[in-house]
């Protein structure tokens, strides 16, 4: 399985989002440079946390994005699927029909083995992103980044918070 980079940038700018005191917003733009990624596509992966309702947006010179709800209550799903969708990542086309040996008509009623697994796979994946927090997150960044490079992005952040 593959997701798309927005997944990934997603994910990132939720954790500088979840730095952001009350009432400012970062803007497109300033997360764009602070990860080094385009400003146009990032700016789909913001939109997509919007309509999902993950991030709050304001217009406006000191606009931009803020979390619309604290990172202990937002999950790595939300987000993921925010971006990718809901869809499941197999899709069974049901291909064991066109087995040549199969009686004319024949027809399974219940979903094939690979099938089945795949779901199951696929459902133990979600499990895993839900039961992690944008807090979780936030929490390993501040134990693995080193300190200095910590209050430096802190306030580079700051300086371009509206």
């Amino acid at each position: 399985m593959i997701l798309k980079s927005q997944v990934e940038w997603a994910l990132h700018c939720c954790a500088i989002l979840a730095g952001l005191p009350a009432g400012r917003y970062l803007s497109t733009k300033a997360l764009a440079e602070f990860h080094g990624v385009p400003k146009e596509y990032l700016s789909k992966a913001l939109q997509h946390l919007s309509q999902a309702g993950l991030v709050d947006t304001t217009l406006g010179p000191s606009g931009g994005y803020r979390l619309a709800r604290p990172p202990a209550e937002l999950t790595f799903l939300e987000i993921v699927e925010a971006v990718e969708g809901p869809s499941r990542t197999f899709v069974c086309t049901n291909i064991r029909a066109n087995n040549p040996c199969r009686p004319k008509g024949y027809c399974e009623s219940a979903p094939c083995a690979v099938a089945r697994i795949m779901w199951e796979a696929d459902e133990a994946w979600r499990q895993k992103l839900r039961s992690v927090k944008l807090s979780d997150l936030v929490g390993i960044l501040s134990q693995e980044i080193p300190e200095q490079l910590w209050k430096d992005s802190f306030e580079w952040v700051l300086a371009r918070a509206g």
